[in-house]
């Protein structure tokens, strides 16, 4: 596979985090500072989080601003009212946040799937562990799902977890892969290997990955979860085989359907959905399959069905879609966003949180992640 890490995105992200003033700009390379092993000092949170804004510059990209940085972004069609809502919406899972790190309070609220979403939600938006207004929120985050990291390479609080573990898993060593990205702290990686590995050992004979950490059947949802954290593992670094990910694409391919381009469950069932769709499209372009057949008819499948043609699921519609279309670009990027976020910001409730049925924490996250991809903070948005 190929590392698609952004140094320049990267350090915008962690300049961010800081609250240091300055100016990135396309002009000149970004220098790499080295990674410390050491623990970084905290900041004392400021009383009020920054706001956002959003201008555009002479030569017609748009500048998102935040604390005092101008990000130049060629896709980025973020407006106040969506940097609004991610600022809402992070104070919401601030104020909820437990002190153990978790989200409790609904069925999913401790389940380590949540916590790494909520964790990536922060990410997305620059910040970091210790670092910043919301650096404490992070870090408890990322302790809650370190302590659940078992010996096995599961990440799991077995006596918490309302759905099948690995969902929970998939996204948690996402979220820790996305960490260490940006932090490079050893304890970290550690946990992250051992994560990556149980992947790899349970991919089925079809190439894929079901609801619990064995080799056995699979569905398209829980593949594409493994997919992305082992995406990101390796462009944080870590040795993933080229195998297991060829392997987990051709099922994904399989799963296309040809009388319509979208994506079916299982092989052997054919009945398209948005959010099994965006996720097999967001697979195959990440994994360098973007001008596949099945993801071509994948797109325009996804064009044909916007935000609003609701299938169920809707704010992991959102989350996969969203993605899917940021990378794959130009018109079904403009096409998609702007609805995605009119969507979103239509249902967002006056205490900052979006609602679904795996709980408020869940739907808040997925809703920030969403309108935080054109931004590119996180490494895994990235193109």
């Amino acid at each position: 596979m190929r590392r698609s890490l952004s140094v320049r995105r990267l350090l915008t992200a962690m300049t961010l985090a800081l609250g240091v003033a300055a100016t990135v700009t396309t002009a000149g390379p970004a220098e790499r500072r080295p990674a410390s092993n050491r623990a970084q000092p905290r900041t004392r949170p400021s009383a009020t989080p920054p706001r956002a804004r959003v201008t555009r510059s002479a030569s017609g990209f748009t500048l998102l601003q935040r604390d005092g940085l101008d990000i130049e972004a060629r896709d980025y069609l973020g407006t106040p009212k969506t940097e609004e809502a991610v600022r809402k919406a992070l104070e919401y899972l601030k104020r909820t946040q437990q002190p153990d790190g978790s989200w409790g309070g609904s069925t999913y609220g401790a389940d380590v799937g949540i916590v790494g979403l909520c964790a990536m939600a922060f990410l997305s938006a620059g910040h970091q562990p210790d670092r910043g207004p919301y650096g404490d929120v992070v870090r408890r985050a990322a302790d809650y799902i370190l302590r659940h990291c078992q010996r096995t390479g599961l990440i799991a609080n077995t006596a918490a977890s309302a759905g099948p573990v690995m969902y929970g898993h998939g996204f948690a060593t996402l979220a820790l892969a996305e960490l260490y990205g940006m932090t490079r702290r050893p304890d970290v990686r550690e946990k992250l290997e051992n994560a990556v590995q149980l992947i790899i050992r349970t991919q089925n004979d079809e190439g894929g990955w079901r609801y619990l950490p064995r080799v056995a059947d699979a569905d398209i949802s829980v593949v594409i979860c493994q997919v992305m954290a082992l995406r990101a593992a390796h462009n944080a670094g870590i040795r993933v085989p080229d195998e297991t990910t060829a392997r987990a694409v051709e099922y994904v391919k399989r799963c296309a359907n040809n009388y319509d381009g979208g994506f079916s469950y299982m092989p052997t069932s054919r009945s398209s959905g948005q959010a099994r769709t965006g996720a097999g499209v967001l697979c195959l372009i990440v994994m360098g399959h973007g001008e596949s057949e099945e993801c071509k008819r994948g797109i325009e499948y996804l064009m044909n069905n916007p935000p609003g043609n609701r299938d169920g699921h809707t704010f992991y519609m959102l989350y996969y879609c969203t993605q899917a279309m940021y990378q794959a670009g130009d018109k079904a990027w403009r096409f998609w966003f702007p609805k995605a976020a009119e969507f979103l910001l239509a249902r967002q409730r006056s205490d900052g949180a979006w609602y679904d049925s795996p709980g408020p924490a869940y739907a808040t996250a997925m809703g920030v992640l969403s309108l935080q991809v054109p931004a590119a903070l996180l490494p895994i948005y990235q193109k």
